[in-house]
């Protein structure tokens, strides 16, 4: 278990995270998206002890994370831009890497390339963004670590290869003790691999949970109500974070029991009423949206 308490970091002027909570349980699969510049990428390199914390604490596995090499030993860390010592090839990546974690499992890696159609000893400043990726990839889940903590693990990775790297991340999981950490701009991506999700915003957590407990307590509503005084007093009665109007429809998206807001969209008398699926990337702009960060402001 990864606890993350009270965390704050500031760089200069800059508030970049501002007293994070959260805990990202084992044995599953930890969402981490947000705002840009909401801190994530801060948040990744303080729990995996590259970065110290100005107040608050990480603990792994109730270790100290900062200068403690136990609790290192149980992580890996992969940066959005993967790096790779100078003239470095898949292959002394691996001497590298072998170094670093006892428990590298080289004969695996070797075989992961052969699969991955990636060439062992071409230098890796000759290949593509998302051939980087995917040895950057490799290389973290060979390191045989309990913890994976992946900085936009997706990005420059082709629908079949990002595929591939959720599937491995999920066999992973079933066959050994593994937690990844993602963190993403692609909120698709996210919803589709992760049983839990945090979200940032200037810094601060605005919510930690699990994905399918969320998406219970969130509901997406379309409607039509003839008497515009019972329309407002609808908005008025549910905690709405988002509603949009276009002509007689009006699409609510609040917070609540399903069946009770249900129930205050009926006695409004609607002439249409229905519940639509929601997805992670309206969650995270409806959340933002209370929280000020508007589109609409944006647009100008």
């Amino acid at each position: 278990m990864i606890k993350i308490e009270d965390v704050s970091m500031q760089f200069d002027d800059i508030r970049a995270l501002d007293h994070v909570t959260a805990t990202i349980e084992e044995g599953s699969i930890f969402g981490l998206v947000g705002t840009n510049g909401a801190g994530k990428s801060t948040l990744l390199r303080v729990i995996s002890g590259v970065l110290k914390p100005q107040e608050g604490s990480v603990t792994v596995d109730e270790r100290m994370v900062w200068e403690n090499p136990a609790a290192k030993e149980r992580l890996c860390f992969l940066p959005d831009t993967a790096w790779f010592y100078p003239n470095a090839t898949p292959t002394g990546m691996e001497e590298y890497y072998g170094i670093l974690y006892p428990r590298f499992d080289r004969e695996r890696f070797r075989d992961m390339l052969e699969k991955f159609d990636l060439d062992p000893r071409r230098k890796l400043s000759t290949f593509s963004k998302g051939m980087k990726k995917q040895v950057s990839v490799l290389l973290g889940v060979c390191a045989n670590t309990e913890y994976l903590l992946c900085d936009e693990t997706f990005d420059g990775l082709d629908p079949v290869m990002r595929q591939a790297v959720k599937s491995l991340f999920a066999s992973e999981i079933l066959n050994r003790k593994f937690t990844p950490v993602i963190a993403s701009h692609s909120l698709r991506e996210i919803e589709d691999i992760c049983d839990h999700v945090g979200l940032l915003h200037k810094g601060g957590i605005l919510f930690a949970k699990d994905m399918d407990e969320m998406k219970l307590k969130i509901h997406k509503i379309q409607c039509v109500i003839p008497d515009e005084t019972e329309e407002k007093s609808l908005l008025e009665e549910l905690e709405v974070l988002q509603y949009e109007r276009r002509g007689s429809l009006l699409t609510v998206i609040a917070r609540g029991n399903k069946e009770e807001i249900l129930w205050k969209v009926q006695e409004k008398q609607p002439l249409f009423c229905e519940v639509l699926p929601l997805t992670l990337e309206e969650i995270f702009i409806s959340e933002t949206e209370v929280a000020g960060y508007d589109i609409k402001n944006l647009i100008f």
